[in-house]
């Protein structure tokens, strides 16, 4: 398969080293300018759990082949969106003249309705999904992630269209487990909803990364993302639907102690914390915003989250 990185970010690098690994042909693409900024590889030390539950340790030189413009006649299959949910709207209009017959892969949160956060792209070539994967770049440059087993996407419904299998098809080959959703608007804005909890812990400790081994910042973030629930039952959302999902905001201190648990004692589950050290980035303030300028067009309470970002002046 003939595949096109959006971007050479974390999401893009980690799973573009995987799908090459397996055989497909990939390419990135960056903005003009960038190709002659970056180098045309990126030295990745991964923790890569496709094999083993704690996941294995290894270095790899992942080559990158850049390109800064594209269109229809270049003959890509597979185009992996991975951007912040606010760069949706932007990276959709500039794919879409270019696109050809390529699916788009939208790997990553989304908070509008989807097919509309992702127009003028058709409907008939776009699948959802979201990465089990995560990390950051190094001021040396290096790429420090991990890689769950399992990558999450959606199927639009009782079959999976020819689309949704040949993407399933790609990242199989590569080593993936495939876990369908089956509600996947619905799964992407709980998974929104878990992350402004998140986001708003992020903010108040001085980013993800102090929260490692904190058991009450990780309540608090489940306390604080299940204020948005009533959120997406306005919305139409069935929670019965996503009860695994749910279950960090249904047992917040539970969860909230397992998990710091797990984040102090294993690396696989430091990694991406790790890497949030600037609770004040676009994306942690757009989801942060943007969940609550939701709750209160609805009219729905969320005093955590209105007190943390009026404690913290983010307006």
């Amino acid at each position: 398969m003939r595949v096109l990185m959006f971007g050479r970010g974390v999401i893009s690098t980690i799973y573009g080293h995987a799908l090459q690994a397996a055989g497909h042909d990939v390419e990135f693409y960056v903005r003009e300018g960038r190709a002659q900024q970056y180098v045309d590889e990126v030295v990745l030390d991964l923790i890569d759990a496709r094999r083993t539950p704690l996941g294995r340790h290894a270095r790899h030189v992942v080559p990158t082949r850049l390109r800064e413009s594209f269109g229809p006649g270049d003959g890509f299959d597979l185009v992996v969106l991975s951007v912040g949910h606010h760069h949706l709207e932007a990276a959709s209009a500039f794919l879409a003249p270019r696109l050809g017959d390529a699916t788009v892969l939208v790997l990553g949160n989304v908070w509008e309705e989807p097919l509309s956060a992702v127009a003028p792209i058709p409907a008939s070539q776009v699948v959802f999904g979201f990465p089990q994967a995560g990390g950051g770049f190094a001021e040396d440059g290096i790429l420090h992630g991990a890689m769950m087993r399992t990558v999450i996407l959606g199927a639009a419904g009782a079959a999976p269209s020819s689309r949704e299998l040949a993407v399933q098809d790609a990242f199989r080959r590569a080593g993936f487990t495939i876990s369908e959703e089956k509600d996947m608007r619905g799964w992407l804005w709980l998974h929104f909803a878990a992350d402004a909890g998140m986001h708003a812990q992020g903010l108040r400790h001085g980013g993800l990364a102090s929260m490692i081994g904190d058991r009450r910042a990780f309540r608090d973030a489940f306390l604080t993302g299940r204020e948005l629930l009533p959120v997406l039952e306005a919305r139409g959302v069935d929670l019965r639907r996503h009860r695994r999902a749910m279950l960090p905001h249904r047992l917040p201190a539970q969860t909230g102690a397992v998990m710091a648990w797990a984040s102090a004692r294993f690396r696989i589950a430091q990694v991406s914390l790790a890497a949030h050290t600037d609770p004040r980035a676009g994306e942690p303030i757009a989801v942060l915003r943007d969940a609550l300028l939701e709750a209160r067009r609805l009219g729905i309470p969320t005093p955590r989250l209105e007190a943390t970002l009026q404690d913290e002046g983010v307006r």
